[in-house]
This record gives structure tokens, sequence and C-alpha cells, in this order.
């Protein structure tokens, strides 16, 4: 380890992505816990549910009925937090009171028709072709000169404010690049003119010579417990090769990043023996038009859960007003997720 002290003694961790910092406080691991214990959601889920807004046939919530849809089913949101042709007068008011208009698209991306299979649980070459719709629609709206930044993501379980269990993903396209993304091309565009490469590529070499925070790799893609990662079992996958967003991805690149996907969901999954919930996201160089040769594609997964199926990580007090916080290190945390299995506990 770079320092032994960093196992056991308070300490502070620089998101290199972000530029921001995280304590991380590992010797709180040992105190009692008294908080919040829940039972575990055991239900189970069908294969069809006829209530299902997203499952095959069904009427969705504003009338519309599904196509009986064999693999991905891709719509636009009944209920976008983004709509086009947004647009008035923007206001500033003293430079206190700011404010612009916002306009956009946001895509609903069902993996399957299948109403109880997570990623976790589908067939790679499903996963691929959940990929493949991506790339398709990632493609289609990065064209619209309107849309200048698109975010692929999914929010996974209740947990994570999930309203329908049918597993799918949102596409949220819009005419600015968001906050997040852009801390990150700063930090990408300062590390490229300094050092003439991309950030990750010379994070993931470091991280894959030392191998204390790598969960799984294959031939194209690495995924690692961030050494900034704020929520416990938090992973970063990262391509071995510098591409800018998935379009650039060859076909044999796609198929490990299926593979890749499968495993850390699955690992995810076989952790607490539970369906585990998640957030996870792409982050992708904008579609302005404009070069970014220091963009370096990867995925975020976000996951809440800490020391069971239901008790949870919170970002609250210390984290709200201060700076985010943990408890058991990312090295821990790494050690724990590389040892599982990478086939799912239901098998």
């Amino acid at each position: 380890m770079l320092n032994p002290d960093l196992s056991c003694l308070s300490h502070r961790r620089k998101n290199i992505l972000t530029g921001e910092w995280v304590l991380v406080s590992p010797h709180r691991t040992k105190r009692p816990w008294q908080g919040e214990v829940t039972k575990p959601d055991l239900a189970t889920r069908p294969a069809y549910d006829p209530e299902c807004y997203l499952c095959p046939g069904n009427k969705r919530a504003n009338g519309n009925i599904n196509p009986d849809y064999k693999s991905t089913f891709v719509f636009t949101n009944d209920f976008s937090s983004l709509l086009p042709d947004i647009k008035f007068k923007d206001v500033n008011n003293s430079n206190l009171l700011i404010a612009k208009s916002e306009s956009g698209i946001c895509r609903v991306v069902n993996f399957s028709p299948r109403h109880d299979l997570t990623l976790a649980e589908m067939e790679e070459q499903d996963i691929k072709n959940v990929i493949e719709t991506f790339c398709s629609e990632f493609k289609t709206l990065g064209a619209n000169k309107e849309i200048n930044y698109v975010q692929i993501f999914e929010n996974k379980g209740a947990m994570m404010g999930n309203s329908n269990p049918h597993p799918h993903a949102q596409i949220w396209s819009q005419s600015s690049i968001p906050s997040e993304p852009l801390k990150e091309l700063k930090q990408f565009r300062t590390y490229y003119k300094k050092n003439g490469q991309s950030i990750l590529i010379n994070y993931l070499k470091l991280e894959l010579k030392l191998d204390e925070r790598v969960i799984y790799q294959n031939t194209s893609f690495a995924a690692v417990v961030p050494f900034w990662a704020i929520w416990p079992y938090e992973t970063l996958i990262i391509p071995k090769r510098k591409v800018a967003n998935i379009l650039q991805l060859n076909i044999k690149e796609k198929i490990d990043f299926a593979n890749v996907l499968k495993v850390v969901t699955t690992k995810y999954d076989n952790l607490f023996q539970t369906s585990f919930p998640y957030s996870s996201g792409m982050h992708q160089a904008p579609t302005d038009g404009k070069d970014y040769k220091e963009w370096h594609f990867h995925m975020h997964f976000y996951p809440p859960l800490l020391r069971s199926s239901s008790i949870k990580k919170f970002m609250v007090g210390y984290e709200m007003l201060a700076e985010p916080q943990r408890d058991i290190t990312p090295e821990a945390s790494a050690k724990i997720l590389k040892e599982l299995p990478v086939i799912h506990y239901k098998k």
C-alpha cells in the first residue's frame, strides 16, 4: 500500500476527476451500529407484470400502448424532465438571481421484455444489444444541433428512487453541459495540457500496477474501486484504450464492455445476495461539435449499500455541510468485491 496509515487513520483523498476531496475515517468501522435496520426485499418479480407500464403490450401512464417488443425498447419519456424547444429570456438580476432556459430530450431504454431480468441476470449478448441501443441513441441525439450533452444512466432499485422495477435506463440529452461532466472536463483539460496524455490512461496504468483496488479486468476494460471513492462499494469502469464516447468502441470492445457490466453487477448482487441498488452512468465527451481530445470515456457506479442488503450509506450532516465522508477504505471494499464470484448467486 502507498502508506499503511491510510488503512487505519483518518485522512482526505482527492478526486482527480472533479478536483474535490473526500474524508476517509477507517477507524470508525469498529463502532457499534444502532442505526436503521430494515428487512431486505425478498420478493421475486414475474417475467411479465400486467400492471407494469413498461412491459410489452401494456398501456403506459399517458395512454400509449407498448409494442410487443422482443429485445430493447426505447421511447421518449412520458414525463420528461427536459422538453424540446424551451426558450425564454435569461434572468439576471444584479448577478444574484440568475436563470437560463434549458431544453432537451429524455428517452427511456427498456433492457428487455423481461420484467424480472436486471443486467446482472441477463446474458452478455443481450447486454451487448443494450450497448448497441445506447450507441444508436447517442448518435441520433448527439447529431441534434440543439443537443450538446447526452447523459446515459440507470437508477436501479426503490432505494435509488426507481419508480418502476422493470429494468431500464434513461437518457437525458440537453442544450448545456451539466455540472458533473463540466467538472471532469476541467480536470481532463488541465492534465492533458500539462502531460499530453489522458488522466485516466495514467491513472489506470497505476491502478493495474498496484492491483489494490482493481476488482476485475478483461482485454479492453478494467473495473476499479477508485482511490477517492465516496460510496462504500463505488466502482469506476475504464476502457484501456482512450475513446471519447461509446461510438468509438470497436466490436471486441463492445463485447468486453458487456462482459465487465455483467461481472460488476453480478458481484454487486452476490455481495449481500440481493438485487443490489445503484445509480450508474456513462460520462462521455460533449456533443457540441468541438474537439475533446483530452476526454476519456468512463462509467460510474454509485451503490448505497454499506453493511447489508438493508443498511445504506446516508449523505447527511457533515457530508451535506462540509464534504463527503466514508468509513470502510476503498482498498477494503475492492478486496471484498474482487473475491466475490462472477456467477450470480441465484445460479
